[in-house]
Parts: C-alpha cells; structure tokens; sequence
C-alpha cells in the first residue's frame, strides 16, 4: 500500500504536511478505505492512527468519522462529522450525520437537521441519501406514511437503474413492508436486486483481482505535524498489534545470509591468497611494498 493508493482529491488535502508525514497518512487512510467493508474496526484503527498526526486536515475527520459509524459508534461519528463539516464546509455527508441523530436515540433532532440543508445544492446520491436517512427518522417516530413521502424524490425511477437505485427501491420496500402493503414491497425489493445485479455487471467488478497490501512503516513523528503525544507511535504499535507485524524474514534472521566475517573484501583476500599459495609465491611481506 502506497500513498497513491489514496485518491487524489484526498492526497491533495494532505499537502499541507511534510511530505513525509503526508505519506504516511495517506498510507493508513487508503488502507482505511481498503478495510471498510470487510473489517470496520481495523480500518477505524487506521483512521484513528490517521487523525492522530493530522487531525485538522477534513479528509482525514471525514474518514475517521466514517470508520465510527462503520463501527456502530454514532457518538464519535456525529462528532467527526461536525468537525469535517466546519473544517471544509461542505454538506456531502449531512445523511451520515441524520442517521448518526438517529443513531443516538434522537430522530427529531435528525429530522430538524435534513430540513435545514439546502437540498437543490446537493449532488443526487446526496439528495437520495438524505431521502433514505430522513424516512428511517419517520419510522422510527413511527410515521410510515409520511417516511414513504420523504422517498418520492425525483430520482425515483423503477425503470432506469442509477448509482443509488438499489439502496432507495430497498427503502421503499421497508416502508411499504412496515404499511402491510406486501405485494408492493415484494415488487419493489425485486427491483432493488435486479438493480443491483445490473450495476455490479456493468462495473465488472468481478474481474478485479484481489489487492494485497504490506505492512505501513512508521517514520518519525515530525513535531510540526504532530498532533498527538510522544507516545503516539508506541500507542499505534499496540493499537495495531500481530496483525501489522511484517512476515518478511531479514537478513539477520535468514541462515544463508552473509555475515561480517563472510564480507566481500574479506573473500577477495582469501581468493588471492589461496592462488599465492597454489603457484608457489609467497605473499608480499607490506614493508617490502
């Protein structure tokens, strides 16, 4: 894993770092993007080490704000995501924040806080997002109706399959589970699997091969950069623990390896001294030299 791994919107936040540093943040928010799906709590770990040497850099609060909600702890992730939204300004992650409200227990206040974003402004997976996020509030308020209002957004179409159809066509499968209207639902989930099937088989996804990363070296904390105590690569080294630990046998471990003794002047010496030797010359005495 390198820093290119990283996207490069991203690495371009991170050039406000020595570059140094840079790399090694880039490094652990790309692995953090690695790990997402199939292990939240080390790409969380990854992020944390992340926010640990850049914590004023958005990017890196994006990520470990999405790491937290990956891992079920909306506390930190509303959190992080207050932070990122102050630092850059944007409002690309408003429905990770209402589903952060509702994840702490508070669907009123995650409904008052989609009502207060400029909805037009925003991308459409965005808009679509946000939809999905604001019915949930609904239904946990126990508003069926008025949540599957909150989904008929333009970017419901049943007939073309976009980027963000297979997780609205869900939603409004729930709700209209929730309503007792069965058959609907049933219609509407079936059209949220064949969208997703079409998506995936466009994308290609298959044919990806697997991606093997090593291990990310630690440098040396630069204090310009630095957030976190003095002890924050010893705490990373904890935090990370077996699972980090590079499996690639050293040269100081490895038998067939060469040692002081076997150097390559030491060798030559002996080579010229052994044909000396075989053609019957002595070796020069050096204060004759």
């Amino acid at each position: 894993m390198t820093a290119r791994d990283l996207n490069g919107q991203a690495r371009n936040e991170l050039k406000t770092l020595s570059k140094e540093n840079a790399d090694w943040v880039a490094r652990h928010l790309a692995m953090a993007a690695q790990l997402i799906d199939e292990d939240p709590e080390l790409a969380h770990s990854h992020a944390m080490s992340a926010s640990r040497r850049a914590g004023r850099i958005a990017v890196v609060r994006e990520t470990l704000a999405i790491t937290a909600y990956a891992t079920g702890d909306y506390a930190l992730a509303l959190r992080e995501l207050r932070t990122y939204r102050r630092i850059s300004g944007r409002d690309d992650q408003i429905a990770m924040m209402v589903d952060s409200e509702r994840g702490v227990g508070r669907p009123d206040r995650a409904l008052e806080l989609g009502r207060a974003v400029d909805r037009s402004a925003l991308p459409a997976v965005v808009r679509v997002e946000l939809a999905i996020a604001m019915s949930g509030a609904r239904l946990d308020l126990n508003e069926p109706e008025r949540a599957l209002t909150e989904l008929d957004i333009p970017e419901l179409d049943p007939d073309r399959a976009f980027e963000w159809s297979p997780a609205l066509f869900a939603a409004r499968a729930a709700v209209l589970e929730e309503l007792g209207r069965t058959e609907e639902s049933a219609v509407w989930q079936r059209r949220a699997e064949i969208a997703e099937e079409a998506l995936y088989a466009a994308s290609g996804a298959a044919d990806l091969e697997t991606i093997f990363v090593e291990e990310i070296g630690e440098p040396d904390d630069d204090p310009a950069d630095n957030l976190a105590s003095d002890d924050a690569e010893a705490a990373d080294i904890a935090e990370f623990g077996d699972d980090h630990t590079d499996t690639q046998p050293s040269e100081r471990d490895d038998p067939a390896a060469p040692d002081a003794a076997s150097s390559p002047a030491a060798t030559v010496e002996d080579e010229v001294a052994e044909i000396l030797s075989d053609a019957g010359i002595d070796e020069p005495d050096e204060r004759e030299i």
